[in-house]
């Protein structure tokens, strides 16, 4: 339940003020025609601008008017809006797994940093799940962007659009935002600021802006072992005093504290050339994973009875800390045939986290079950350095030819290690199992990894304006890479206790492996232009995803069955590239003098060699490997449309049917007992997606503007492995509603808004499955079976103030 506090009255306050402009509103006798027509928002999608209707594309653009509309913070939010786009909400903690058109095999969608879509700030590729702070608007291009975006564009690519630093005046933004979600004990916010100030005006420009972002949580982890290696961490459950001596609760778990800010240079020397410096950072400090494990335990054990809906049961705190930071230089010259683009980016990202650990060597069967107040933590670091250099000439001619020729190269440095710790179990092992001496680091394994990926490019498109109404455009990416890899892991803890190493040893011995392809992607569009205000369009595209090196070590032979280890065995070691070719026919219209706009797509996309996570036969370690092909096929709306001089509206649906097309038998095990077949349903999307979104506007008080925004998402059942094999399950669809008031003068507007207004408690994916349900090994529970659920009923109070001088 909500708590009173200063939130609730603001509350009170802001409904009784909006119930009185509203009456306000209908007591004024004058009615004035204003014959409003839609906002055509520009994108610069095609490498050239734009609009949004006139480009022959599947493209859907959120400026930054919508985004405030219907409180779209976060890539998550966007998704809900763009048909054929699936962005499971997973929490701060994780990589928010971004799915277009079906295109997935994995239970929780494809990792952050291997997907099916590519994102960039600007102009520059990076894996960052940004907050959407000082933004002009976000592109999503759905189906694969292969010839003009390159690696990564499997599904689409989603571009955060930086609003550029303006050279004729100086303005200023100060917002805040106080928010309480039910479940939590806390009060949440947000707050910043946005600064633009011109050095030499129509010369030199700086914009700033900084954000601070606090989310309290909702998810309690009430089951942390108080004293790791001493603590049982599954005590008897009907006991209280033994429950509250072994465990403690850790309120709101899943909470996060963000800050995002980045500052632009903005030099423009003639009318012929500029160029902008971007540096932009963002720290996030996530507390936990927004998993509960109500539903997911097992039923003969106490813990599943008593458990809680918002709970977590794991055994350790999971903290994340994640920090990007991006570095970039876009340079442009109108060179009178052409306008030629430099964009340099230096991004890097680091992460250190925590996570509990001990089912995955319970399920090893080791012997560290026999241990009583057996439990194990992880901590990891990532490290990831990036550099991108594109340029490219666009033609701007009026010629009936027009053209694209450019060039990409891409270098990534990654480094990464894990360790996993056993507290008290070495003296455990000294006591029962013979050990000759204790482990005081309690180190029992350790993996270190690094690899380098070049990937280099030269593209191009060429357009032909056969008539005045039908224009070809023919493009063409030859791409190559190389990727080298090492890597190295120990298990310090059985070498101190059974192998006679001392206790703060640590064996690292690196094996590399290596991987190079070359290829390249096609591109064909037709545009024919029906009338002035219908347009329509066939694309054939395809787009990749590079392969390479799991950084794994080789088994050795033969493999030793008295030893913990953990390898790759020969199929495992690589992975190949996996390609998608997209065949489309859509439309863009517009009528009654742009007061309605209806967007429509047919698509068919092919995915060879589609690339799938797993673990190694050999110490359940993750890798990638390839299964079969699939295929993907439906349509996709977009309408938007005035009603009347104070309703407008928004409106998309999809429909996605995504199966294989051909066996893989080795999708769930290597020795391919339990695979997959031609025709099983690909998981993590819904096969049918709808939002809608109404305005209604109106003025108050003579000066002021009053808007009334609803929003409805909703969706279909998802299924959480491919055919529901492999103890899949099926995830019921679900529908959010969203509703805000906003009070708009010249210079402030105040915001009231409710977010899943209905307190929907909807599963958005699983992890892993309940085959970890067992007591196998003697081992009581398992708990990393478990389900990511959404932000319950949040209700909040947004206030921003702009000024210019």
């Amino acid at each position: 339940m909500f708590k009173p506090s200063l939130l609730t009255l603001a509350i009170s306050s802001t409904l009784s003020s909006v119930v009185l402009f509203s009456n306000t509103a209908s007591a004024q006798e004058q009615v004035v025609t204003k014959n409003k027509s839609l906002e055509v928002i520009e994108v610069t999608a095609t490498r050239r601008s734009g609009s949004v209707q006139a480009a022959p594309l599947n493209i859907t653009a959120l400026d930054a008017d919508v985004m405030k509309d219907q409180n779209i913070s976060e890539l998550a939010d966007v998704a809900r809006w763009v048909p054929g786009l699936t962005i499971t909400d997973q929490g701060g903690r994780e990589g928010s797994p971004i799915i277009v058109r079906g295109l997935n095999t994995n239970s929780s969608g494809p990792a952050s940093d291997g997907g099916t879509v590519a994102t960039y700030i600007n102009e520059i590729p990076v894996s960052v799940d940004m907050r959407l702070v000082d933004i002009e608007r976000v592109e999503v291009l759905i189906g694969p962007q292969g010839t003009l975006y390159g690696a990564g564009t499997l599904g689409g690519a989603i571009r955060y659009m930086l609003k550029a630093p303006e050279l004729d005046y100086t303005s200023g933004e100060v917002y805040g935002d106080v928010f309480q979600t039910q479940e939590s004990d806390s009060v949440g916010g947000e707050g910043g600021f946005i600064f633009n100030l011109p050095i030499i005006e129509d010369t030199l420009a700086i914009r700033t802006s900084l954000n601070l972002y606090k989310d309290p949580g909702f998810v309690d982890y009430n089951y942390v072992v108080r004293e790791p290696g001493v603590s049982l961490s599954d005590p008897d459950w009907s006991n209280t005093d033994a429950v509250n001596n072994n465990l403690k609760q850790v309120k709101d778990a899943n909470g996060e504290t963000t800050t995002t800010g980045r500052i632009s240079v903005r030099y423009k020397a003639s009318e012929s050339f500029e160029g902008t410096l971007n540096y932009f950072y963002q720290k996030q400090d996530s507390e936990g994973r927004s998993i509960v494990h109500s539903n997911s335990l097992n039923a003969n054990n106490g813990l599943s009875d008593i458990i809680g809906k918002y709970e977590s049961a794991y055994r350790y705190e999971e903290p994340r800390v994640k920090e990007d930071q991006l570095l970039s230089l876009e340079l442009k010259a109108d060179l009178g045939f052409a306008e030629l683009v430099s964009a340099t980016g230096i991004s890097s990202f680091e992460a250190e986290g925590q996570r509990d650990q001990t089912d995955l060597l319970i399920r090893l069967d080791y012997g560290y079950e026999e241990f009583p107040a057996f439990s194990t933590f992880t901590r990891e670091i990532d490290e990831v350095d990036t550099f991108t250099q594109e340029l490219r000439l666009v033609s701007q001619s009026d010629s009936d030819f027009s053209w694209i020729v450019g060039g990409f190269y891409n270098k990534k440095d990654t480094d990464a290690s894990s360790r996993e710790f056993t507290p008290g179990f070495d003296q455990f092992a000294v006591d029962n199992f013979g050990a000759t001496q204790l482990r005081p680091d309690a180190l029992e394994y350790l993996e270190i990894t690094s690899s380098k990926v070049t990937e280099s490019a030269l593209f191009g498109e060429v357009g032909y304006q056969v008539t005045d109404k039908l224009d070809i455009t023919l493009g063409v990416r030859f791409y190559e890479y190389d990727v080298k890899s090492k890597a190295a892991f120990d298990f310090p803890l059985a070498n101190t206790l059974y192998d006679g190493a001392g206790p703060n040893d640590i064996a690292i011995n690196f094996e590399e492996n290596a991987a190079s392809d070359n290829g390249n992607l096609l591109k064909f569009n037709a545009k024919y232009q029906f009338n002035d205000t219908v347009m329509g369009y066939v694309t054939v595209s395809e787009g990749f995803r590079i392969g390479g090196s799991n950084g794994l070590v080789p088994c050795p032979v033969p493999l030793p069955d008295d030893q913990q280890t953990g390898c790759g065995k020969p199929d495992e070691m690589l992975f190949d590239a996996d390609i998608t070719t997209n065949y489309e026919l859509g439309f863009k219209s517009t009528w009654f003098r742009s007061q309605l706009h209806f967007n429509a797509a047919l698509f068919n996309v092919d995915w060879d060699n589609a690339q799938i996570t797993g673990a190694t036969a050999v110490g359940q370690l993750p890798y990638l490997s390839n299964a079969g092909s699939a295929n993907a096929k439906g349509i996709e709306i977009a309408t938007r449309a005035i009603l009347s001089d104070s309703f407008s509206a928004y409106a998309t649906y999809a429909y996605t049917k995504a199966e294989l097309t051909s066996d893989a038998p080795f999708l769930f095990n290597a020795d391919g007992s339990d695979g997959a077949a031609d025709g099983d349903r690909l998981p993590g999307s819904p096969e049918h997606q709808f939002s809608l979104g109404i305005n209604y506007q109106t003025d108050v008080f003579n000066d002021k503007t009053l808007d009334i925004n609803y929003g409805l998402t909703a969706q279909s059942d998802v299924i959480s492995k491919v055919g529901l094999r492999d103890n899949g399950e099926v995830l019921p669809g679900y529908s959010l509603s969203n509703i805000s008031a906003k009070l708009t003068a010249d210079a402030w507007s105040t915001t009231l808004y409710v977010d899943n207004m209905f307190n929907k408690y909807a599963v958005t994916s699983v992890r892993r499955s309940d085959a970890d349900i067992t007591s196998a090994n003697g081992a009581e529970i398992q708990r990393n079976y478990g389900h990511y659920i959404n932000r319950p009923l949040t209700v909040g109070i947004k206030f921003n103030y702009k000024f210019e001088i």
